[in-house]
Order: structure tokens, then C-alpha cells, then sequence
């Protein structure tokens, strides 16, 4: 004879494991509601405005960006247009305002950052066509530059 205590009643043993794949589905669904806020709260498209008495200063070397990249989606969000005073920079925020100076010729151009990269060993900016050719002659595609943020 057996102990009614040893032999599990079927009936609750459903209805515990019920009540835990119930409980499996509630805190995914509260994972998934919780990861859709958080990543409501971010945008590509955020503009992080600088402090005001932010200084920024680098040398390395500039490039321009291909004709292939015209019309297409920055980081930003923004559409590329080659013709616009525009650049990628790694880390400035979005809507930075950079002068780009070529230190062999002493030329310089305002840009706006609304982009990343350029991810080339050496290169801190990736300029738009239009403002390369500004400060430098398109066939030697790089310059020495100095880029200083500006209001």
C-alpha cells in the first residue's frame, strides 16, 4: 500500500506547472516591455548639445567621403548630400560645429558633424566632397588638418 503522502496528486502537480510557465511568460513580457522603454528613450538622432566652455582641438588626417555614399543615411539620420559643408567625426556629438584647417596651405572650412568615422588608422574626419575640395585639391584625397569645435 502506498502513502498518499509520497504519491503526488496530478491534479495540483498541473496546476503548479501551470502556474509556472505562466509565471516563465509574465517576466518575459515585463523584459521585453522594459527593453522596448529603454530603447524608446534613445535615438540615434539625439543632438547632445557641448558645455559652454568646451574646447576641442585634433590633428590627424582628413578625408572626403565616396560619391557612393551620396544620398544615404548617416548616423545621424540625415541624408548625405556630397555638396553640403557636412563631416564624421568618431566621438563629437551631432550637430558639433568644426572648423577644418589644412595645415600645409593654411585653408580652412566650417562644418557640422553628422556623421561617424572615419574608421581608417590615422583619420579623425571624414569631410563631405564640397568642403574638401574647400581646403584641398580632390586628387590628393587626404590632408594634415587641424579641427577645432566652434560655436
Amino acid at each position: 500500500m502506498k502513502n498518499i503522502l509520497q504519491t503526488p496528486d496530478t491534479y495540483t502537480q498541473f496546476q503548479l506547472n501551470v502556474f509556472h510557465y505562466l509565471r516563465i511568460i509574465f517576466v518575459f513580457a515585463l523584459l521585453i516591455a522594459l527593453l522596448s522603454l529603454i530603447d524608446g528613450c534613445s535615438s540615434k538622432n539625439d543632438i547632445t548639445p557641448l558645455p559652454e566652455t568646451f574646447e576641442y582641438k585634433q590633428i590627424g588626417i582628413a578625408s572626403y567621403y565616396a560619391r557612393k555614399f551620396q544620398s544615404k543615411k548617416t548616423a545621424s539620420g540625415e541624408i548625405f548630400n556630397n555638396n553640403a559643408m557636412t563631416a564624421a567625426h568618431k566621438t563629437l556629438p551631432f550637430g558639433t560645429h568644426v572648423v577644418v584647417k589644412n595645415l600645409s596651405n593654411g585653408k580652412s572650412v566650417k562644418v557640422t558633424i553628422n556623421d561617424r568615422g572615419p574608421y581608417i588608422h590615422k583619420r579623425i574626419i571624414d569631410l563631405s566632397r564640397a568642403a574638401f575640395s574647400e581646403i584641398e585639391d580632390i586628387e590628393n584625397g587626404v590632408a594634415e588638418v587641424e579641427i577645432v569645435v566652434v560655436d
